[in-house]
């Protein structure tokens, strides 16, 4: 056997996954928001207030990772990085032992849904929406345009998602109390983020790895249901030989079949 030296510069391969832990400038940790892309360009969103343009990001990995593209802080609490090559976006929430939730959308849940957390501090916890539109004062300043909820949260949890069903909610910004004993925590809704910097969201409708030949006919299982409709909240339709019953009112877009959002439809 011989062993000789090869040119080759291997690196290694990440998924970019809402709730992972990522570190700025190889000290603070937030957790990843959601995965993001800006033409061509991969990232993700997360909470202004874990860095500023030009901080650079290490993944849970501990690999290079990417860096802060724009961020605000006080008055708003969003930002996003940009990632190198190496990190590829995909359409998921970390459960933490629930098993990956995968986002579908980003359709805003109403008052008194169940909404969902996932941070690296403390994992997975849920709880119910309280309050849209809300405000929050921080030593830092004022943030307004937030959303209250029930749901606990901890240091190192900012950033990372908020999802109801598989509907992107917003990033975890801050609040009081603690996952032991409970608290009340604010998100930033994702929307006015991805508006803010021109991102549009990874979804389960994004096309993440190469797709099935194009030529292939969409099939749908047969139904009332039908994508450009508008559906107001209670009514039902059929999809696939079962009944659904809409939660919240919208118009439904492809990708957004009843069974992928249970956000918006209920199985009866």
């Amino acid at each position: 056997m011989r062993v000789g030296l090869s040119s080759e510069q291997p690196r290694a391969y990440a998924d970019l996954r809402g709730g992972d832990a990522y570190y700025m400038n190889g000290t603070g940790r937030c957790s990843i928001g959601f995965p993001v892309r800006r033409g061509t360009q991969n990232g993700f969103v997360t909470a202004g207030h874990c860095g500023t343009p030009g901080v650079t990001t290490t993944g849970a990995n501990q690999q290079a990772q990417g860096s802060f593209q724009g961020s605000t802080f006080p008055g708003r609490d969003y930002a996003w990085v940009a990632t190198d090559a190496n990190w590829t976006p995909r359409p998921l929430v970390n459960g933490y032992g629930n098993g990956d939730v995968t986002v579908a959308g980003s359709t805003q849940a109403v008052v008194g849904s169940s909404v969902c957390r996932s941070g690296s501090t403390t994992g997975w916890h849920c709880g119910t929406i309280q309050q849209h539109n809300s405000s929050v004062t921080y030593p830092e300043g004022t943030i307004s345009g937030v959303t209250r909820t029930s749901v606990c949260a901890e240091p190192g949890d900012s950033g990372g998602s908020f999802i109801s069903g598989s509907q992107a909610q917003g990033v975890t910004s801050g609040g009081s109390g603690n996952c032991s004993q409970g608290g009340t925590t604010y998100y930033q809704p994702v929307n006015p983020a991805l508006a803010a910097y021109g991102l549009t969201l990874v979804t389960s409708g994004t096309p993440t790895d190469p797709p099935t030949d194009p030529t292939d006919p969409p099939t749908e299982p047969g139904g009332t249901w039908a994508a450009g409709t508008t559906y107001a909240a209670g009514a039902v339709v059929t999809y696939g030989g079962a009944s659904y019953r809409c939660l919240q009112g919208h118009q439904a877009q492809p990708g957004w079949q009843p069974p992928n959002v249970p956000a918006l439809w209920l199985r009866v």
